[in-house]
């Protein structure tokens, strides 16, 4: 437990020599069941600047302090599971998300994911867990032979219903909680697309890329199609894409025609379909992230007014922005130990689970997201904000040439803006 007086201290990541990974920190010194608001702002400050937190040694926490601390990242949020529905006999039934969750009776926010047979877990009894295996999800497999010893990312995504409105916006956050955590082999993760990528991980790791980086790293036009396009998503999409299978790379999916007809699907409403931008602002740093659900997509809106309808085509132009951000050395695959708790940043990161396991290796998870109160701030806000600034700072010159105001070298234009918040905190 931390004193009053500790504060938290974060530490970024210490990644392997020669390694491109930029993003990720580990934090000490934070009592997460009683949580200040002191300290609970460094943390915030600290997720948004690093995507990605580790808290080591956090057995101890409720079900309900996880939900808490979730939810507190975004407090007008609605206490909504950030997927939608996945219980049993509604929609969410049918959803490709459904056979992989647990809700906790006690705290339904909070979902339990895992491999093997539980036989007692808060208020859940004889569960058997599933680990997503990509035999089920991709449209080609590995060799059964290989199987405990190689491995692909499984569906890189972001943790969203992507349907149902601003009700059902993409969460902030997701908390990850590791209860049990089988150890003691490793495996290597192959992309099976020709390229001839690989990535040696943990068992069962936790892999995330930065969307960050995947925007960064794009050509300058690329960078331009990206921050004016829109992406247009599946309604109910987990049960749309329920019989699609993915690329090897766990990147989207391959277009064969397998997914559901709009008319098969349950009731559609028009007005809960989802078009969100292409790059998501970061609400402390202002950069941008190539934020894109690669299997959920469906359309594309481009800036000049066209609409993107072909599917293989909206697939390609998506697959092509986001491979290089996906590639072995930007990807981090966090080594799992039991009591982890990590944090991350669900609209500046993609994530995959990966691993095949045993029926007797047995992992338990907890994890807790929270629908959005609202959508994602996109570039079209980032660029309002950034020309308003510049007339007002063409406004401020002018006023100092005529002499109405003196401006000393100790104050800064974001210090003479209305409502000006700290510098380095998004106003």
């Amino acid at each position: 437990m931390a004193s009053d007086t500790t504060v938290p201290v974060i530490t970024p990541l210490a990644h392997p020599e020669g390694s491109k990974l930029d993003f990720g920190a580990t934090v000490t010194g934070v009592d997460i069941e009683n949580l200040t608001d002191r300290d609970f702002a460094i943390l915030r400050t600290a997720l948004f600047t690093h995507q990605v937190l580790v808290i080591k040694s956090q057995s101890h926490v409720s079900p309900r302090a996880q939900y808490e601390l979730t939810q507190r990242f975004d407090p007008l949020a609605a206490p909504l599971y950030g997927h939608g529905n996945t219980d049993s006999g509604s929609v969410g039934s049918k959803s490709i998300l459904h056979p992989d969750l647990k809700t906790i009776p006690h705290q339904p926010q909070v979902q339990v994911i895992g491999n093997g047979f539980v036989p007692t877990y808060e208020g859940l009894s004889n569960i058997q867990l599933r680990h997503p295996h990509h035999r089920t999800f991709h449209s080609t497999s590995i060799p059964a032979s290989h199987d405990l010893t190689h491995t692909r990312f499984y569906r890189w995504h972001i943790d969203a219903a992507l349907y149902g409105g601003v009700a059902r916006a993409p969460p902030m956050v997701t908390t990850l909680l590791a209860v049990k955590v089988p150890k003691g082999r490793r495996q290597m993760c192959v992309y099976d697309d020709g390229t001839g990528d690989e990535l040696d991980v943990p068992l069962g790791t936790t892999a995330f890329v930065s969307g960050y980086k995947m925007y960064d790293i794009l050509s300058e036009a690329q960078k331009a199609f990206a921050r004016s396009t829109r992406v247009e998503y599946a309604p109910h999409p987990y049960v749309w894409m329920s019989s699609a299978k993915s690329r090897s790379t766990g990147l989207g999916l391959v277009s064969e025609g397998k997914e559901m007809p709009l008319e098969e699907l349950p009731e559609i409403e028009e007005d809960k379909i989802q078009i969100l931008p292409m790059c998501w602002r970061n609400p402390v740093t202002g950069k941008l992230a190539l934020q894109v659900h690669p299997s959920a997509v469906r359309r594309l809106h481009l800036g000049d007014g066209t609409v993107v309808e072909d599917l293989k085509e909206v697939r390609e132009i998506v697959y092509g922005l986001q491979r290089p951000g996906i590639a072995p050395g930007l990807v981090y695959a966090h080594d799992w130990e039991e009591g982890d708790l990590v944090i991350f940043h669900n609209r500046g990161t993609l994530h995959s689970v990966v691993g095949a396991f045993e029926e007797s290796e047995v992992r338990l998870f907890r994890q807790c997201n929270i629908a959005g109160s609202e959508f994602p701030m996109g570039p079209e806000e980032l660029e309002e904000e950034e020309e308003e600034e510049e007339k007002e700072e063409e406004l401020v010159h002018a006023e100092q040439e005529e002499g109405v105001v003196e401006v000393t070298k100790q104050e800064s234009l974001p210090e003479l803006r209305m409502g000006a918040v700290e510098v380095g905190v998004a106003a």
